[in-house]
């Protein structure tokens, strides 16, 4: 990973009159004026089909696309829109997304864009088959299970007729026949979604900007990856979770975080050679250049809740697949150096290290954590050049929240460290991140744009109000590439 430079931003935060960000122009105008800045990376977060609080971490499917993202504009250039079905987003809030508002609205749009297809199939049933058969290994499961979870008023699997929870065969041929059509139409939805996304990537890296995209370690219970595969994790005879994932009491949080992901059962991963995995990881590189996993403590050791604990008090940890599931995937690979980079904040022990060093793989450090004193490891000074240096993640405050709001001997420290008055702070991280030693620097685009607390995307122990920051076209201007250009040239980014 040679020395670059890159910015933090979610698709749903790009600029559009529909109510959430896309897969439109406005995509292909951030990437112009990434380029135009001299930066080589733009980093977004998982990108599949949203569920439980709109998070992208909790997904309907580990394999499949996000079907919010996509382009209305480019529906009604490929003939399955008229500019009368566009009329009902026109009046979607434009600085955040209300998802209670945009979701029902969207998934209409695209029924329209579903029947328009039906009714003249000619020019893309060659694409949409051709997809269908490609991606059959994935598609074919977490079509019926949208399908189902559909027809069943969208509850969770676990709420379904008993012999489709278990996946009994008849249940199964029986469903498949009598929801035909809504099968083809997720499955049309994702063939949407990957073609719109393919093209937007292949002018990203034609101009010379990689993708990092964003791997969550765990899937939602209420997943087709579960639904489809329950003898990968530690369910129960009738397909409910034993035990969750979660992060013990710290001094965050007095009674841990209860995730409420079920958790793999890596035994029989092993068994059948990581099978699911290795599919997971070439699924995301045909889609992304680098890969971000998430929570990649929890691959030496994750910890263990039983599934009916109220809190995260008194789970365990238990031992992770460690460096036999990475060297299946650096021989599936083919490739010496992993393209990855390891989410390794939190708490690291020496069986992390150890795997890291392993695999040469790039741990975070981010800026925003490291006024607390001098022997700080996310200090710049304490960086190596294997590491991807941040000012912040989407999970914390911006950069001028944190400073706004930071412990006065914090404050004071990060202004005596930075030889700053602190007037511009997001800024002055910034500086400081680009100018270390980290082979790669990433910021926000909240940062770059000094906006405060009202603009962080996610509050990690909050239900509600997250994800929801847009940005505006008018902010990507000549100004701020000129401003972030030259950074890029004085530390040789």
């Amino acid at each position: 990973m040679k020395r670059s430079s890159g910015i933090l931003l979610h698709l749903t935060s790009l600029p559009s009159p529909y109510g959430i960000g896309d897969l439109g122009s406005q995509a292909y105008r951030f990437v112009d004026w990434l380029s135009s800045t001299g930066c080589k990376l733009w980093q977004v977060l998982p990108l599949g089909p949203t569920g439980y609080g709109d998070s992208p971490y909790q997904c309907f499917s580990a394999f499949a696309g996000n079907p919010y993202l996509i382009s209305p504009d480019d529906l009604l250039a490929d003939g399955l829109l008229t500019p009368d079905d566009l009329i009902p987003l026109r009046d979607l809030p434009a600085q955040r997304v209300d998802f209670g508002l945009i979701i029902p609205r969207k998934l209409d749009l695209l029924r329209s864009a579903f029947s328009r297809y039906q009714s003249d199939p000619q020019k893309l049933i060659g694409a949409f088959d051709q997809f269908r058969v490609e991606n059959a290994a994935w598609l074919e499961d977490y079509a019926l299970f949208m399908a189902l979870k559909e027809s069943n008023g969208g509850g969770a699997w676990s709420g379904w007729d008993e012999s489709l929870r278990a996946r009994k065969k008849s249940a199964l041929e029986k469903s498949r026949k009598e929801l035909a059509e809504i099968i083809s139409r997720y499955e049309f939805y994702q063939f949407l979604f990957f073609r719109q996304w393919n093209k937007l990537r292949g002018y990203a890296n034609e101009r010379g900007i990689q993708i990092v995209g964003d791997i969550p370690i765990f899937v939602a219970y209420d997943s087709a990856d579960v639904w489809a595969h329950p003898e990968l994790f530690y369910l129960d005879k009738h397909g409910n979770p034993t035990v969750v994932a979660g992060v013990p009491p710290d001094d965050f949080s007095a009674t841990g975080q209860l995730w409420g992901n079920p958790l793999y059962d890596w035994k029989a991963h092993k068994k059948e050679g990581y099978a699911w995995w290795l599919a997971r990881v070439r699924s995301c590189l045909q889609i992304f250049d680098i890969l971000r996993l998430d929570h990649f403590r929890g691959f030496a050791g994750y910890y263990e809740i039983p599934a009916d604990a109220p809190t995260a008090e008194h789970g365990k940890w238990v031992k992770g697949p460690g460096k036999d599931l990475f060297s299946a995937i650096q021989k599936d690979l083919g490739e010496k150096e992993l393209p990855i980079i390891a989410e390794d904040l939190g708490l690291v022990t020496p069986d992390v290290t150890e795997l890291l060093a392993t695999f040469n793989l790039p741990g975070m450090k981010v800026l925003q954590f490291a006024f607390s004193a001098p022997d700080n490891p996310f200090l710049p000074h304490q960086y190596v050049p294997n590491c991807v240096a941040y000012t912040g993640t989407h999970d914390n405050d911006t950069a001028r929240g944190w400073f706004e709001s930071a412990q006065p001997h914090e404050r004071e420290f990060a202004q005596r460290y930075l030889r700053v008055d602190g007037g511009d702070f997001a800024w002055d991280l910034i500086r400081a991140v680009w100018a270390s030693v980290a082979n790669l620097a990433v910021a926000p685009m909240q940062d770059l744009l000094n906006l405060g607390g009202e603009a962080r995307m996610n509050y990690p122990s909050r239900l509600g109000g997250n994800w929801e920051w847009r940005m505006s076209e008018h902010d990507m201007n000549d100004e701020l590439a000129g401003r972030l250009r030259e950074l890029n040239w004085l530390y040789a980014r």
